[in-house]
């Protein structure tokens, strides 16, 4: 079963990410949204999730400057969205890590 809403700590641990570069990148890119639930805390969609994950991978893995990732991201917003699932992305992104330590220890 799906989850419909994901809080901080569980975004925090899937995407490798501390929560205060999260709530960083909630100032950075106006894309990111998350709703607070009635308690006040921020609480994930799995589109945001993967919006998540896009930028990490700009940032990160691509070395995109902030400024270089709101372009890339204003220019996707007009294209049509991969079918790809935020599960699916964390899948791969796990896999990814997996054999970045294979290959460490080649």
């Amino acid at each position: 079963m799906k989850k419909l809403y994901y809080s901080m700590g569980e975004v925090s641990k899937l995407t490798g990410l501390e929560p205060h570069v999260l709530r960083n990148w909630e100032k950075t890119y106006t894309e990111l949204k998350p709703k607070k639930n009635s308690a006040g805390n921020r609480v994930y969609k799995e589109q945001e999730l993967s919006l998540i994950f896009r930028i990490k991978e700009l940032l990160h893995d691509k070395k995109y400057s902030p400024e270089g990732v709101k372009e890339i991201l204003n220019g996707e917003a007009k294209k049509p969205k991969p079918k790809l699932s935020a599960e699916a992305r964390k899948d791969l992104n796990e896999i990814k890590v997996f054999l970045n330590e294979l290959l460490e220890r080649l």
